[in-house]
């Protein structure tokens, strides 16, 4: 049975939802928000068959994809695949993960735009055109085509931030374009450079070239070259990331976004950074990414303690929760930084493992503000008495995010330290600092909220509704699936670990 059309729909069945968006009357809010919706269902169980697929044995190789595309130059004559760029789409265990992961939350973000006021139309169709270029990221298997999706997802992530965000929207948005088009500049830049120097873009084709000199090239690649490349390839995705002290554009977009949009940025869009550094930092430059050991984990420290040391000090929860995904963005570096299987399955683990706990958080985030109009933590204080059982789902995130055993943070933070600890414990020491911090701030702000002093009556408000426990129960179910049974990822990356061991000799 032929399945390679199966990426192709998956990646792009959101299209069609845009293309019925586009003949509905702006009037109908409540079709709009219906189609937007269903729009994002068919990639989610086609994701989902994708994952038993695998699940059952077969290979994932099955739904790989490569059309003949772009033709450069009079290369054709000489080899048709020279020069050339394919329409290629593929997975392997760590992508299908991450697409997984992308149509959860996309879903779950589409239930969660139920508290958007304005201009539905526009809003879902923008929304489903970020789902594509997400999707498309993840499913790429070449550079060009990987950095077109990229594009892809800056586009309306500036309107959804500039046109529904809240009172600095503008400033944020423009800071998110200018940040993340100078990044992509240099994975641009990055791009050219090998495509010119081995006349192929096809990720697992470059590293095979670039990791072996007998191999043919257009133009040879010295060692100081595969440095300059690799370290510009560390600029562009810790823009993304973000790396300290390329994090300042983060911080106005967690707070001046749409909450149901910060939950597919922190949740999805961030993760870009790690997975560009995994699958072409420590893919295409192994040899080299050894030599940033050391570099990596103390970057990571300094994100964990830095994020962590001003998350206490904020008065504004968007603020804490902000500061947090600077903070856990650490442990995915200390994790990459120890260059051992365990530390490199905490860092993928952690990259799942915080998506989800932040779209958790930011989706109870937009469930408070809609029924309070604030997020400041002082004027929140005592919302268990009116909202019980968002408070407690609260705490639960809270938990999961500081490390509770028998939730998904536990097990990304256990492995990260354990792979650090092994290869640089003072490193590692000093980092665990962090992990004490973020208990402190979480258990603050968190306690503060639900049982802190009230300065409002909070008995007239209502508590969940019925469609906003969809996003809450999903999220904490699978926090505490991750957390119980981690082998629901460690098996599928399994194989990609060994790959990149085998790289990087180990």
């Amino acid at each position: 049975m032929d399945l390679s059309y199966v990426l192709t729909l998956l990646v792009f069945f959101p299209v069609l939802g845009m293309v019925v968006l586009a003949f509905i009357p702006n009037t109908q809010e409540k079709t709009i928000k219906l189609v937007g919706f269903l729009a994002t269902l068919p990639t989610l169980l086609l994701s989902l068959a994708v994952y038993f697929h695998y699940l059952a044995g077969k290979s994932l190789e099955d739904f790989s994809v490569m059309k003949h595309w772009i033709q450069f130059g009079g290369f054709g004559e000489m080899d048709k695949n020279f020069f050339a760029v394919h329409y290629e789409l593929g997975l392997d265990g760590f992508s299908m993960i991450m697409v997984l992961l992308t149509s959860i939350i996309a879903t779950l973000a589409a239930v969660a735009s139920i508290h958007i006021k304005k201009e539905w139309k526009g809003y879902f169709m923008l929304f489903l055109l970020l789902e594509v270029g997400m999707l498309g990221v993840f499913a790429a298997e070449n550079l060009i085509l990987f950095f077109i999706f990229f594009e892809i997802t800056l586009i309306p992530m500036f309107f959804l931030i500039g046109k529904w965000g809240y009172f600095e929207k503008e400033r944020a948005a423009y800071s998110f374009l200018i940040y993340n088009g100078l990044g992509s500049a240099v994975l641009l830049i990055v791009i050219m450079v090998l495509f010119a120097r081995t006349g192929t873009s096809n990720i697992d084709v470059l590293a095979q070239i670039v990791n072996n000199p007998d191999q043919q090239m257009m133009a040879p690649i010295s060692d100081t070259m595969k440095f300059g490349l690799l370290f510009a390839l560390l600029v562009a995705f810790g823009v993304k990331l973000p790396i300290f002290p390329l994090h300042t554009w983060m911080l106005r977009v967690h707070v001046q976004a749409p909450p149901s949009i910060v939950m597919l940025h922190s949740g999805i869009l961030l993760k870009i950074g790690a997975f560009g550094l995994i699958r072409f930092g420590m893919g295409i430059f192994p040899e080299q990414f050894k030599t940033l050991g050391l570099l990596l984990a103390i970057l990571g420290v300094i994100n964990l303690l830095y994020g962590a040391f001003l998350a206490f000090v904020q008065k504004d929860f968007k603020m804490v929760l902000a500061y947090s995904s600077i903070s856990h963005m650490g442990i995915v570096l200390i994790g990459l930084g120890a260059m051992n299987e365990a530390g490199i399955q905490g860092a993928i683990f952690q990259v799942v493992s915080h998506g989800l706990i932040s779209a958790l958080l930011f989706f109870l985030v937009s469930v408070f503000y809609e029924r309070t109009d604030t997020t400041l933590l002082e004027n929140l204080g005592g919302i268990a008495k009116g909202m019980p059982i968002a408070a407690g789902f609260l705490l639960a995130g809270a938990m999961a995010s500081l490390g509770l055993p028998g939730m998904s943070g536990f097990v990304s933070e256990f492995m990260a330290f354990l792979g650090l600890f092994e290869e640089m414990p003072w490193v590692a020491a000093v980092g665990a600092i962090g992990i004490i911090m973020t208990a402190v701030y979480l258990l603050r702000a968190v306690l503060g909220i639900t049982f802190g002093k009230s300065h409002r009556e909070f008995t007239g408000i209502t508590d969940l509704r019925k469609v906003e426990w969809v996003p809450v129960i999903t999220l904490m179910a699978l926090i505490v699936l991750i957390g119980v049974y981690p082998s629901v990822l460690s098996e599928p990356l399994k194989t990609t670990l060994d790959a990149i061991m085998l790289g990087l000799g180990g």
